[in-house]
Parts: structure tokens; sequence; C-alpha cells
């Protein structure tokens, strides 16, 4: 059975019955607790755990410094592609927005490479916009093939796949992917994607799960805060997470923690997620699931990124860029809109100094292929 099952099962059931009347005992067992149980997942994130923060955010600490130390590993986004054949309301790349559409080649490609690994980065993580017809499989695996000889480590933040498909990038030399449910709600879910391929709620579902399959060595998923209540979205993320974790052993399972950042469609998040409610997020995933990769991307501005750093962040992004082609170009040079503004525009290297002061190792690199 799929995950899909749990989210039926927990469909239908309020808020107030899942995160509202939860009892303090259930709380601080979750703080003692070696294996955190679904209900006491759901006590470090209600209303209730918001006065026991400090607690919480101690007990992230300790488990994050157990089983992953003072390290994080570094990664940059690299745009191959933002044409899409979604209407999706919340993204920039929107077919329904006029902007320039661009399609990198290989040649273009490795000139991106070449700057990003100039910085010494040796993970990317490669995105395209979702048109099958613009950025097939054979294009991705041409621009992987170049990109292998910059970095050891790739991985795909793309459509959702067939599990061959997957095989076949995982067999060209991607390792990592990541992909985002973006709301687990499946109402909110049709209302926020009126149209194209991604509509299909239980396809993009299942595809963490086929990507594990297919031989990635780590899978990342996630929740686009500002569209669903951000409560019961963790919970289900988590379950989500812990699902994958179950089922594929060897497989280095993340989330991430997005919230909404403007973008050419001028969208507004449907529901507001306060910084206190991020910091509530992290620590009760840490909680949860302690070994559970946590990223935070150039999204949240500098302070804060620095802020939660140490209450369980072990990836985060560096010398950004959603434009296609950004690394080489500037966005206000090739004219093309991003996919949504970034709050931390900070380089590697001042990312690399702001980890080495507070006490971290910067982490280029921890994978090669033999």
């Amino acid at each position: 059975m799929s995950f899909y099952g749990t989210i039926s099962a927990y469909k239908g059931r309020g808020q107030a019955q899942i995160f509202k009347n939860v009892p303090p005992e259930l709380l601080r067992k979750a703080l003692r607790a070696d294996e955190v149980t679904d209900g006491q997942f759901a006590s470090l994130l209600s209303q209730g755990a918001q006065g026991s923060l400090e607690e919480m955010a101690g007990r992230s600490r300790e488990l994050t410094l157990r089983y992953f130390g003072r390290t994080v590993q570094l990664y940059t986004p690299l745009y191959l592609s933002n044409y899409c054949d979604n209407g999706c309301v919340y993204c920039g790349f929107n077919s329904a927005n006029t902007l320039e559409r661009k399609r990198l080649s290989v040649e273009e490609v490795e000139k991106e490479a070449r700057l990003i690994s100039s910085t010494g980065l040796k993970h990317i993580l490669v995105l395209t916009g979702d048109s099958r017809e613009k950025s097939p499989v054979s294009y991705i695996k041409s621009c992987v093939k170049a990109l292998k000889k910059y970095f050891d480590s790739i991985s795909i933040e793309i459509y959702a796949l067939t599990e061959d498909e997957y095989a076949e990038l995982a067999r060209e030399g991607v390792d990592g992917l990541t992909i985002y449910q973006e709301v687990y709600d499946e109402d909110i879910y049709s209302s926020v994607h009126p149209a194209g391929p991604k509509r299909d709620y239980k396809f993009r579902l299942d595809a963490p799960e086929r990507g594990a399959a297919a031989g990635f060595r780590n899978v990342s998923i996630g929740t686009l805060f500002g569209l669903g209540d951000w409560r019961r979205e963790v919970f289900l993320m988590g379950l989500h997470a812990r699902y994958l974790m179950d089922k594929f052993p060897g497989v280095d399972i993340g989330a991430s923690i997005p919230r909404i950042r403007p973008n050419a469609g001028a969208f507004s998040p449907m529901v507001e997620v306060s910084d206190s409610d991020i910091v509530q997020t992290i620590t009760a995933l840490r909680i949860f699931l302690p070994r559970l990769s946590i990223s935070v991307s150039t999204r949240e501005d500098p302070g804060f990124r620095e802020n939660i750093l140490p209450i369980g962040v072990t990836r985060m992004s560096a010398g950004s860029t959603t434009c296609v082609g950004g690394h080489s170009i500037k966005a206000d040079e090739n004219g093309r809109a991003p996919q949504f503004e970034i709050s931390d525009r900070r380089s590697v290297d001042e990312i690399r100094a702001m980890l080495e002061k507070k006490g971290y190792q910067p982490v280029f690199k921890d994978w090669m292929e033999i």
C-alpha cells in the first residue's frame, strides 16, 4: 500500500482533534522518548507546545549533534529550463505567466558548471519546469553527463517521472531526488494546480517512492508553507518521511521547509506562517525523526537562517539563483524572471565563513561514486 492510504486515514479528522486537545503529559513524554509515536509527534506540533519551544529546541540541538555533529552540507541549484505546462498558482514559471522562456544548451550548462564548481561546491541540484516536450529525460541525461565532469553528487528537482525513467537517470549518474508534494491536503492541491500534468496528486505523491526504488542515494520531500494549515501539513510530511525511511532503510531521506516567496504571478500565501512556526516545525521533525536531513533554503533571510542553524538544520543552499542561467548571467542582464525571489543572497564563501565562525564544518563533498 502506498502512503496515500495513510493520508486517507487522516482525511476528515479536524485540526482541533489532532492538534488542539493534546494532554500536557503527552508532550512531556515526547521530549523524553527514544522513539516518538504519531500522537507524540502531533503533540510537538500542537498549539500547546508553543510554550515549550525552548525545551524542544534544546532536545533538537542534542539530537542533531548526536546524529550529524557540527556539519552542514552545502549545495546550490542550477536551473536548466523554465518551460512549464502547469498552471500552479504559486509559481513564477506558471505557463500562464508572461516571461521569457529559456532552455540551456549543453554548452551553457557547462559554463554554469565551471562557475559553480570554482566555488568549491561538489553537490548540485538540477531543476527544470514541468515540460516533457522542452525538457525531456533525454535532454536531462545529456546535461547530467556534462555535469558529472564537475560534481560528485547530482540531484534533480524536476517533474515527476516513472520508476524506469528515474532508473535511467540513476544509471547516468544522478544520485538524489528532491520533489515536494507542495500541499498534502488533496482538496487544496486540486485548487492550486488547476491545469497541467502536476494535477495528478497520487502520481506526484508516489514519486519519492519510485525514486528510492530506482536506486537514488538520497530523496528529499517537502510541503510549501503558505498553502495549507502548517501543522497538518508538517504532520503528514513527517509521516511520509518515516514511511520512506522504513521502506528504504538504505536511502538518506530528507525534508525541506520552504515558505512561499514573491514571484512573477504575484501570488499571496493562503495562510501565514511565522518564524516561530518554522522553529516549531524543525524541532518537532528532529525529535520525531532524529536521522532526518533538514534543509533550509535561501528563501529565508540571512539572520533567521543563522538563528535556526543549531536546532536541526543539516543542509543549506549557498550562492543561489532561481533564474535559468543565473550563475553565469545575472537576472537583470538576461531578462529572465526567477521562479521566486530569494532572501539570502550571500556567496558560497560568505556562507562558508559564517558556518566556520559559528563552529560548524561546511561540507562541500560527502559522496563519491567508486
